[in-house]
């Protein structure tokens, strides 16, 4: 005799909050910020062809206009962006003075751009992947890390010796309020270092993904109604608490983790990049250009 089960059309139970599940939810997926009821699916589909326009002429005004206006075209076009703390001058080449590393928490891969703006003026990025389409809209310069650490650390010594310079140490982007580890290359570099905790807002899209196309990623955060980026530089972080004072460069890193997740009542964690695309989409997140798709056919023999 075979058991069968009745599951009633409603039943009744209420999704559980986030303060009550037995472990916190670090990593999800998917675009959709809100539970696709009927009545916001139909809000979602008579809004995406308004908020497509309306992206693609947020994107443009931030990809065409001169950083200085872009602050102010994004605040006419509805975006907001919310400045707090002190950020340093410019690096002047005159006097010998090398540019600060900016060390930023990573919500979407639009960071580094909202720090742009919230500066007045571009401000280069290194980033661990990025598709093609998000270089070329871009309106600041961008490079790739070879995940070599020799190689890597010499191009950021590089780039320092020309200016200021941003980084997100995690290495992926995390939605909810955690950080992920941060690497801790970068305190091997420099001593300037500047802190800054990002935070936004989206109501309708969410502006990353992990099994999605992430050249897409820019114009869903860009979609929303009226996104909001809260750009919050701390102070520069103090010589006694870098390596040059002895401190290891896994201290450093942390010491810089805890201070930004403070700020931003965030959790820090150990979970790195891989552990999020390993549980999301079962790789380690790497986004494969054609020519080095070409080499390792190549290398390879395939």
């Amino acid at each position: 005799m075979q058991e069968s089960y009745i599951v009633p059309p409603e039943p009744g139970v209420k999704p559980m909050s986030q303060d009550k599940l037995p472990k916190p939810i670090v990593f999800h997926d998917g675009r959709l910020v809100q539970k696709p009821s009927p009545l916001m699916a139909l809000i979602i589909i008579l809004w995406i062809p308004v908020g497509f326009l309306l992206a693609c002429l947020r994107i443009a005004a931030g990809t065409l206009l001169p950083m200085p206006l872009v602050y102010y075209a994004f605040w006419s076009l509805g975006v907001r962006v919310i400045i707090k703390g002190n950020p340093p001058p410019p690096a002047r080449k005159s006097t010998g003075q090398t540019g600060v590393l900016f060390i930023s928490s990573h919500r979407t891969l639009l960071d580094p751009i909202f720090l742009s703006t919230a500066l007045g003026r571009p401000i280069p990025a290194v980033t661990y992947s990025l598709s093609r389409l998000s270089e070329i809209i871009s309106p600041i310069k961008t490079v790739r890390l070879s995940r070599d650490r020799i190689t890597d650390a010499n191009m950021i010594k590089k780039l320092l010796q020309e200016g200021d310079l941003v980084i997100c140490p995690e290495g992926t982007t995390c939605r909810e309020p955690f950080l992920l580890r941060f690497s801790a290359l970068f305190a091997e570099l420099t001593n300037e270092l500047v802190p800054v905790a990002m935070c936004n807002k989206m109501s309708m899209f969410h502006g990353t993904t992990a099994r999605g196309w992430k050249g897409m990623d820019p114009f869903y955060f860009f979609m929303n109604p009226s996104p909001s980026y809260e750009v919050n530089f701390l102070n520069k972080w103090p010589y006694e608490l870098t390596c040059k004072a002895g401190k290891s460069s896994h201290d450093v890193a942390n010491y810089i983790q805890r201070t930004i997740a403070a700020t931003l009542s965030y959790e820090c964690t150990n979970f790195t990049r891989k552990d999020k695309y390993m549980a999301l989409a079962g790789n380690d997140g790497t986004v494969t250009t054609k020519s080095e798709f070409a080499s390792k056919k190549v290398t390879t023999g395939c």
